[in-house]
């Protein structure tokens, strides 16, 4: 009958859904003016609520990713990659019938959590049907994809905005994933079945569940941050309505830690004795993985890239916005230079694959990590009033090709360390630790920013004037203006050094053998 899928035929299955939720996490960004009105949000009041729009996504698409990974190790690939997709299915349907906040909220989440899923299982999927040699390549291909599937979001959902409204990006994807759907089940069919049954750990997946929910809402909620002066004010009361999330993640990731560590050590006692009969039960994660030497390299070398791009992503558009008095004008250069970071992140992941099919981990990733320095370094020792747009533009593009270079060597040397029945948690935790970076870096970039700028606005030296002298006026702008691009050109310099500590970390990346 049908012929056996070859390896790139799953490998474009997968990544078609890859792009279609990579897209899906970008498109709301440009049309989120759109669906505040329709949802009838008043601003600025409303403004913490039209929030979750994009919070609740991102807490979702992170929070699902460790439990679909190893559910993908127990239960099989094809299965989870699929019921990914009817998920996202779900969620599509759901959203553009919501009639208020509260129940786009609902469908939001239903397709992160579709979406969130499909990332890790996809790179576990390349895992099964990619020999050792030939998985980098597979890998970056995949990366470059789903770096794609960001580039055009936000274009589309504009082009959707001005066209149609934001509610067909959903009617769409709802064709898509039938696509998506019926394509995996046919190319996914011959994947490697889990040989031995096992139980699924509940109570591990609960506690990590809790850790990651709360310290990502924790992060995202950091600084209540109000306008000021063209940059913003911290709000210092918020402080105390977040540390008890934070406390209350600790606990829960120190429980879940104890657990694992139990699963570890006491096999024999608690699941040969005491369930005689029943499937055995492992770790939601093998904490023995963390002693394996490229493992714990690639995932704190992920954790500090993730850090380092959330940067990059947030700060270049606050420059634009500081530097463009018309703020249609500012959006379309932000628009622009992001979107050449971001190509060339997408095409430098392809050429990271192959450079580490040929090289190794090692020299890819510290060419990688150097670009990003070299490229922040720039950023930050140039940009300032008066800076030319094709300056910043081919800056960033070294800046994005430094990241794509990272992205394949980084999860491959993950994947491949992992062994067959722990690859679907293994490739989640590429994805988690990187966006956990992410959420670390804004949380930081924030509180940081924000108490320098405070520091800097105190030294501005103004004319001996009258307050409603036009010149007086004039000096105040001027003043902001020029601190705030200090302050913001100072995190690169400061993310520059990041990247060289990255840098030196991925010298302990070693040769497979």
């Amino acid at each position: 009958m049908f012929r056996k899928p070859s390896p790139a035929t799953v490998l474009a299955v997968v990544a078609f859904g890859v792009f279609v939720a990579a897209d899906d996490l970008t498109v709301v960004s440009t049309m989120l003016r759109q669906i505040i009105y329709d949802l009838n949000i008043p601003l600025p009041d409303g403004l913490d609520k039209a929030a979750w729009i994009v919070n609740a996504y991102l807490i979702a698409y992170v929070a699902v990713m460790p439990f679909v990974g190893r559910l993908s190790d127990v239960v099989g690939r094809r299965a989870v990659y699929v019921g990914s997709l009817v998920l996202f299915l779900a969620g599509s349907i759901w959203v553009p019938l919501a009639a208020d906040l509260n129940g786009f909220i609902v469908g939001r989440v239903l397709t992160a959590l579709g979406g969130g899923a499909m990332v890790p299982v996809a790179m576990a999927v390349i895992g099964d049907v990619y020999e050792r040699k030939q998985r980098a390549t597979a890998m970056g291909t995949l990366g470059a994809i789903d770096t794609a599937g960001w580039v055009w979001g936000p274009l589309y959902g504009a082009l959707l905005v001005r066209f149609l409204s934001w509610r067909w990006q959903f009617y769409l994807n709802i064709p898509l994933s039938l696509i998506g759907i019926a394509a995996a089940w046919w190319a996914l069919r011959d994947l490697p079945r889990p040989v031995k049954r096992e139980r699924i750990d509940w109570l591990g997946t609960g506690m990590l569940t809790i850790s990651l929910l709360v310290l990502n809402i924790a992060l995202l909620n950091s600084g209540d941050v109000q306008s000021a002066g063209g940059f913003a004010s911290l709000e210092e009361s918020a402080n105390a309505v977040i540390w008890p999330f934070y406390l209350l993640a600790a606990i829960a990731f120190v429980v879940f830690i104890l657990w694992q560590r139990r699963l570890s050590r006491n096999t024999n006692y608690l699941f040969t004795s005491a369930t005689a009969g029943r499937p055995p039960l492992h770790p939601l994660i093998n904490l023995r993985l963390f002693r394996k030497r490229n493992f714990n390299t690639a995932v704190l070398i992920n954790f500090l890239v993730g850090g380092i791009l959330i940067i990059a992503m947030v700060n270049v558009p606050l420059v634009i916005n500081v530097l463009e008095v018309d703020v249609q004008q500012a959006a379309l250069v932000s628009g622009y230079l992001l979107s050449g970071m971001t190509g060339a992140m997408a095409i430098l992941a392809y050429v990271g694959g192959r450079l580490t099919e040929r090289f190794s981990y090692r020299p890819v990733t510290l060419a990688g990590l150097a670009l990003c320095a070299v490229g922040f370094g720039l950023m930050g020792s140039s940009w300032a009033v008066g800076t030319p747009t094709r300056q910043m533009a081919w800056q960033l593009a070294v800046l994005g090709a430094g990241f794509g270079l990272v992205i394949a060597p980084v999860g491959t040397a993950v994947i491949n360390t992992a062994p067959d029945n722990q690859r679907g948690i293994a490739s989640s935790l590429v994805i988690v630790v990187r966006l956990m970076g992410m959420s670390v870096g804004l949380s930081a970039l924030t509180a940081w920013g924000l108490r320098r700028f405070e520091v800097l606005r105190t030294q501005i030296m103004l004319p001996d004037l009258p307050f409603s002298d036009p010149i007086y006026q004039k000096a105040i702008v001027d003043g902001l203006t020029e601190v705030t691009v200090r302050v913001l050109t100072e995190t690169f310099v400061v993310t520059a050094v990041i990247a060289l500590i990255a840098l030196l970390v991925s010298l302990r990346l070693q040769s497979d053998s």
